[in-house]
């Protein structure tokens, strides 16, 4: 059986699939929610969870009482940046400015701490965060840079700021989502090069540059966003 955890992306996933193959096509509207619940064996709140990361990613978008739409085309010609689900909570802006704190402090701390395993492993995300972007897996990009951050964070000496990033991951992982119908090919290839940057620092053990890095490379993709923490 999937993992609860998992289940969410992999319908996400397949829908993602269907939109690209053409068999939801740009402005179809998708089945009821009931009706895929019943097609994935999904509970209703799971696939609401995978329909709001195809909506962040620009895949398609609800409109209410109408229904769930495709926007397939949408990030060729991104305007506004999509709704922010935490609204209600935490400003898009107050996540990205804790981002940038929270994680520049970690690379810091993870310098000389991460394996010649680990730094492979970022190094393998990385690719594959340019390959999937090549083939416009959405899902699967998104998915890399979470591994790339994720590891950094596995290695940090500090314990509480570990717990805290694992408090508010849901959040931090909506901001590397977030940007994505904004990217451009020439956007995605400087955030690309800016990980091997990251990667670099820490495999030499320089802890400074790895933190500074970290911090400019999330300032850039705020700015991907339209924001200026």
């Amino acid at each position: 059986m999937l993992n609860k955890t998992l289940l969410p992306q992999s319908v996400a996933r397949q829908l993602q699939g269907m939109i690209q193959s053409g068999q939801l096509a740009d402005g179809e509207k998708i089945p009821s929610q009931r009706a895929l619940s019943q097609k994935f064996g999904i509970s209703r709140p799971s696939l609401r969870e995978a329909l709001l990361t195809l909506e962040t990613l620009g895949l398609v978008k609800t409109e209410p009482g109408r229904g769930t739409f495709v926007t397939r085309n949408r990030q060729q010609n991104a305007g506004e940046a999509e709704a922010w689900r935490y609204a209600d909570s935490y400003s898009v802006f107050d996540v990205f400015q804790t981002r940038i704190m929270l994680e520049g402090e970690i690379a810091r701390l993870s310098a000389g701490r991460l394996t010649h395993h680990q730094l492979d492993l970022m190094e393998q995300a990385t690719a594959t965060m340019e390959e999937s972007w090549e083939r416009q897996d959405l899902i699967a990009n998104v998915e890399a840079d979470l591994e790339f951050h994720g590891t950094i964070v596995s290695a940090c000496a500090n314990a509480m700021l570990r717990s805290l990033y694992a408090d508010v991951r849901d959040k931090l992982t909506e901001t590397q989502r977030q940007p994505i119908p904004r990217t451009d090919p020439e956007r995605m290839k400087a955030s690309v090069g800016e990980h091997r940057i990251i990667i670099a620092a820490l495999r030499a053990g320089d802890g400074e540059a790895a933190g500074n890095e970290m911090q400019q490379h999330i300032r850039n993709t705020a700015q991907c966003a339209g924001l200026r923490p």
